[in-house]
C-alpha cells in the first residue's frame, strides 16, 4: 500500500504543479480553442472524459453517502485527475492498509455479507 500512496502523492504534486502552471501562463479560452481545432485534441479530450466518467463510477459505487459521492464527482469533472489523486490518497490512508476497504469503501460489509 506504500507504493500506491507514493504514486497518488506524486500524482497530486504533479497535477498541482501543472494546473498552477496552466493558470499562471496559459489562456484557457485560446488554448482550449486550439485543442478543439485539432482532431487529436478532440480524441484526447474524449479519452480524458471517458477516464473521468469511469473513475467517477467507482467513486459513486464505493461512497456510502451519495451527496459526498456527488461532490467528489463534480470535482472530478472539473479538476480531473488532481481530484482522483487526492481521492485515492485519502482513501488509501482511511482504509488503514485494507485493500478491500480501499476498493469497496462503504459497500464492503454489505458485499461480504451477501457472499458469506
Amino acid at each position: 500500500m506504500g507504493l500506491a500512496k507514493a504514486v497518488a502523492f506524486l500524482g497530486l504534486l504533479a497535477m498541482t504543479a501543472v494546473i498552477g502552471y496552466g493558470f499562471a501562463v496559459g489562456d484557457f479560452t485560446r488554448d482550449g480553442g486550439e485543442i478543439l481545432a485539432n482532431p487529436w485534441g478532440i480524441v484526447s479530450l474524449v479519452d480524458l472524459y471517458v477516464g473521468f466518467i469511469l473513475f467517477s463510477v467507482w467513486i459513486g459505487f464505493r461512497e456510502a453517502n451519495k451527496w459526498i459521492a456527488a461532490v467528489w464527482i463534480v470535482l472530478m469533472m472539473t479538476l480531473g485527475f488532481f481530484t482522483a489523486s487526492l481521492y485515492v490518497l485519502l482513501k488509501l490512508y482511511q482504509s488503514d492498509g485494507d485493500w478491500l476497504t480501499f476498493f469497496l469503501g462503504g459497500k464492503k460489509e454489505t458485499l461480504l455479507e451477501k457472499r458469506g
